[in-house]
């Protein structure tokens, strides 16, 4: 079933939410499609909402912090902070370069966490170290789509404007569905995704798949990546099993979030429990 009004807010969000910019109305509303009149309503409701503000001096619509707030709160929650970002930390000292953890969300993939184990000499530091993963240029996104079905992730990439950007990228990125198709396949076999100057030139990547659950779903990734002078063939043959071991390592410490019953107020079902409910707990606890 369709809400317009939320999937509109929603929209709203994601765009000021991308570059964490500023945005007069006639952009917002024509990068929705949707009438000034509407997008100004739908403004107003999230600005009195406390997720959005207006410069007073430009006019200009952009987010409040409260969005970074509550992102900050669930990352935590999620006990991704405390039980993975020891692994990724570990990681990349072994490898000696810089690691990456990415989590699938939805039809993408984000990158959440990172670590630099590169001591000294030439050094690969990416300019965004959060964000969303560009699926067909990265070995990140291939260790991902590789896991799919085929259809499934050719739709990922299509989501994501499909091959349409591809000359931003490194020189040898993927620019066919043919192509793309091809190099999952490789992956598949390989165990691992791999990019030699793709999304970027000059920089060569390792990433595998992170899997959890009882149908062993993936969840995530983990990757490492380098300056192809120092990331040869022969340096990839030899830190692939590490790439492989560490995601196999995090498929087995994946944060699993508490159950409904679990969180205060609620009961078994994650249902609000009445106040006679919620009294009749406190009464036995005191008596215990």
């Amino acid at each position: 079933m369709s809400h317009l009004p939320a999937e509109r807010c929603l929209g709203i969000i994601e765009l000021l939410a991308d570059g964490a910019r500023e945005m007069p109305l006639g952009d917002i509303a024509d990068g929705l499609d949707l009438p000034k009149s509407g997008a100004h309503r739908l403004l107003a409701t999230l600005v009195d909402l406390g997720w959005a503000e207006q410069d007073r001096e430009t006019g200009f619509y952009r987010l409040t912090m409260r969005l970074a707030v509550l992102g900050q709160r669930f990352y935590v929650a999620s006990g991704l902070p405390d039980i993975c970002q020891p692994v990724i930390d570990r990681f990349a000292h072994e490898c000696r370069e810089f690691a990456r953890l990415a989590v699938v969300d939805g039809s993408s993939l984000v990158w959440i966490a990172h670590a630099q184990g590169a001591a000294g000499g030439l050094l690969y530091q990416p300019a965004e170290t959060t964000g969303t993963v560009p699926l067909f240029a990265t070995a990140t996104g291939k260790a991902w789509l590789a896991t799919l079905e085929p259809n499934d992730a050719v739709q990922h990439v299509a989501k994501q404007g499909g091959f349409s950007k591809a000359d931003r990228y490194g020189p040898n990125v993927i620019r066919s569905i043919d192509a793309l198709l091809k190099e999952l396949r490789a992956t598949t076999r390989r165990g691992y995704g791999l990019a030699f100057n793709e999304a970027e030139p000059g920089v060569t990547a390792i990433a595998a798949a992170i899997r959890s659950g009882g149908d062993k779903a993936t969840v995530g990734t983990v990757s490492i990546a380098g300056p192809s002078a120092r990331m040869t063939e022969s340096r990839v043959r030899e830190l692939s099993p590490l790439v492989t071991q560490c995601a196999a390592e995090l498929s087995t410490l994946w944060p699993v979030r508490p159950r409904p019953s679990t969180v205060p107020g609620l009961d078994k079902r994650g249902r609000a429990r009445s106040n006679g409910q919620q009294r009749t707990k406190g009464a036995a606890a005191k008596a215990a």
